[in-house]
């Protein structure tokens, strides 16, 4: 009996050893993060931002990978059909939960289909046209676009981003007509505005910071309802149109069904990457301030709250969902 016992003690203890082993060798390959839109955009640029140093805590490469188009659902749909096994994650955006609230119908469940790391940063856009443009103000694009309905061109990063909505939503409140000019993400809206092929263009501070300091693009307006910190002397758009607010955030989730201790490596890690001030200094001259999640089901949370005020704001501005 004594014998039985100890042999029955030795493999429990085999079993109990192995699966801490297996638990603690992850990672043991390079990890993949995803984001869903072109190089040069906010998304590639805080990808890029907080990948070293997620290597460095996991001792893995982490290698960011682009899969861009209809908005970051491409990259949303396959990040959700991947292997749960914590080597594949996704940088999510504020355009997820807006895609969410516009579409009827998307190839993943946007709030069950993930398990959910932490946010990393929140920020609002700048509303913006080049420094040739002959909008002086954002008074001076509603009086055009009420004069000429659908003359008026902005700028977005896809059909059914943030920046797409932000758009929608100030002509819907400003009550005018604007013609919406869709890209695949990245530097293009950028250019074309820079150019003079777009009117005006809502986008994130990461993109449109630069040019402002150089001269070139000239801010109209911050979709913050008070003065942004980081982009001083710009006039939030509510005090044109009151009660416009637009903020946006990015975070980090895996496939659902991650296992609890995967996340749990996943996040501790990541939350020691958000509080390096060297990080967080990159993150803030891109415009967003650092802001974490104490918990996955937090973040879980947030998003689901999200998805619910942009569904609000869509009944509010008569926009039709899609």
């Amino acid at each position: 009996m004594i014998k039985k016992i100890i042999f029955s003690l030795l493999i429990s203890n085999i079993f109990i050893t192995g699966s801490c082993l297996a638990q603690g060798a992850y990672p043991d390959k390079p990890i993949t993060l995803i984001q869903g839109f072109g190089a040069g955009g906010n998304s590639d640029t805080i990808a890029r931002i907080i990948a070293p140093g997620l290597s460095k805590e996991l001792g893995q490469q982490v290698v960011v990978e682009a899969k861009t188009g209809a908005g970051g659902n491409i990259a949303s749909a396959a990040v959700a059909k991947s292997p749960a096994d914590g080597y594949i994650l996704i940088l999510l955006t504020g355009g997820h939960a807006v895609s969410a609230a516009v579409y009827s119908k998307l190839a993943f469940n946007p709030v069950d289909d993930f398990s959910w790391i932490s946010l990393v940063t929140q920020f609002p856009f700048a509303v913006s046209v080049s420094s040739e443009s002959k909008f002086k103000t954002l008074t001076d694009v509603i009086v055009a676009a009420k004069a000429a309905p659908d003359t008026i061109s902005y700028s977005s990063v896809g059909i059914g981003s943030t920046q797409h909505l932000s758009g929608e939503l100030f002509a819907s409140m400003a009550g005018v007509r604007m013609t919406h000019v869709p890209y695949k993400g990245g530097a293009g809206p950028l250019q074309d505005v820079l150019g003079g092929r777009v009117d005006v263009m809502f986008d994130s501070i990461t993109v449109t910071k630069a040019q402002m300091e150089a001269g070139k693009l000239r801010a109209l307006g911050v979709t913050s309802l008070k003065p942004y910190k980081l982009l001083p002397g710009v006039p939030p758009v509510a005090e044109t149109i009151p009660g416009y607010e637009v903020t946006s955030w990015t975070g980090v989730a895996a496939p659902k069904g991650t296992s609890p201790e995967i996340q749990k490596r996943l996040q501790t890690a990541l939350l020691k990457v958000l509080a390096d001030p060297e990080v967080i200094a990159k993150l803030e001259n891109t415009g967003g301030i650092v802001n974490t999640s104490i918990s996955g089901n937090q973040m879980k949370q947030f998003v689901s709250g999200q998805i619910a005020k942009w569904r609000k704001v869509l009944a509010t501005a008569g926009i039709a969902q899609q």
